[in-house]
């Protein structure tokens, strides 16, 4: 087996798990930050809810929607290393997901190894042009949501 075997094989169990078994798929009640996105194309809908703390950090991440495997599973893990990161590194965060779902270098920023190795077994997205759409959406509704500050009560 060769190396890009093993990496088409880690991805698609990362994705069979986070798919079966996501991870913060949930309702949040009164989150600081909300927004909803859908892909017509396909189908998928997701909706990405923030709770930012008093520190500024992500102290609550949670998505909702219908979607397929490959988006729930990208929202699964897009949620684990988000949490506890504050907006500007979600964001470098987003632009590191993007650079690996496109097959690019995976260099990790401004101190975030583990998190940028979590998110290079997306690399294989590479071998799939077309489901990278798909990865994308949840990450995508997450900066919207970014931008998109609720009223506190």
């Amino acid at each position: 087996m060769n190396a890009n075997d093993r990496i088409r094989d880690l991805y698609q169990d990362v994705i069979l798990d986070h798919s079966r078994r996501p991870r913060n798929r949930r309702a949040m009640d009164g989150p600081s930050h909300a927004a909803r996105s859908e892909n017509p194309s396909c189908g998928d809908e997701v909706s990405v809810c923030l709770q930012i703390d008093d520190r500024g950090v992500i102290g609550d991440i949670a998505f909702r929607g219908q979607s397929c495997a490959i988006a729930t599973a990208s929202a699964s893990l897009m949620t684990e290393v988000l949490a506890g990161k504050t907006p500007a590194q979600a964001r470098t965060l987003f632009d590191r997901f993007r650079a690996i779902a496109a097959g690019g270098a995976a260099s990790a920023p401004g101190g975030m190894e583990t998190e940028t190795g979590r998110l290079n077994m997306l690399s294989a997205l590479r071998h799939f042009p077309a489901r990278e759409k798909c990865a994308a959406l949840p990450w995508q509704t997450m900066l919207a949501a970014l931008d998109n500050p609720k009223e506190r009560q």
